[in-house]
């Protein structure tokens, strides 16, 4: 009945409506998903999602309500994972309200057990493609704070030791390569060395 193998997205289906979750478990495990759990309510989800740990979350609810936002706004926080929303309801309020809670596709339509494969593997690419996007803005802010660290640094060593900026640099690269530590730690402890001085 399956085709799934140890390395298979690993999902959990919310869904109140029994039969229709069954088709959905029958549907996903057919193209290759492993259902680790289908749950008919949204208590206890939390829990849930901590112990089965799933890939992606398919969730559809006669009436998802905040709670369950809630729920899926603490996952988002400590444990981000694709979820798919399938609601009626058309409410922009509770559609943004549920994209910010960290619902990845919100479909605005009753879960097709037909269709499902599909929402989930947009779900997961959109997903994948988000956390890169968040993972690069993160690397360029860093790398920003960073520089002006460097900066920083420069400036309150050059006016310590009367040099000029070019020869502060130079000084924390030497300071750099003795120590076994970057430029941007030593950058930091200049600051915080110098700083109070400056101040």
């Amino acid at each position: 009945m399956t085709n799934c193998n140890p390395s298979s997205p690993r999902v959990m289906v919310l869904d109140d409506t029994g039969e229709r979750a069954a088709m959905v478990e029958i549907s996903l495990a057919a193209a290759g998903f492993k259902v680790v759990s289908v749950l008919s309510s949204a208590s206890g989800l939390l829990h849930q999602i901590e112990q089965h740990r799933p890939d992606v979350i398919v969730i559809d609810l006669e009436s998802p309500d905040r709670d369950v936002l809630e729920s899926l706004t603490i996952v988002s926080h400590h444990n981000p994972t694709p979820i798919v929303m399938f609601s009626e309801r058309d409410d922009p309020d509770f559609i943004a309200a549920a994209i910010d809670s960290g619902v990845t596709v919100y479909q605005n339509d009753a879960l097709d057990p037909n269709l499902v494969k599909t929402v989930v593997q947009v779900a997961m690419r959109q997903f994948q493609s988000f956390n890169m996007l968040r993972q690069e803005l993160l690397q360029t802010r860093t790398e920003l704070e960073d520089r002006k660290l460097v900066e920083r640094a420069k400036a309150l060593l050059a006016k310590h030791r009367a040099i000029d900026q070019q020869n502060a640099y130079s000084l924390i690269r030497k300071l750099s390569m003795n120590s076994n530590k970057t430029i941007v730690d030593i950058s930091r402890t200049v600051v915080a060395t110098l700083g109070d001085m400056d101040s």
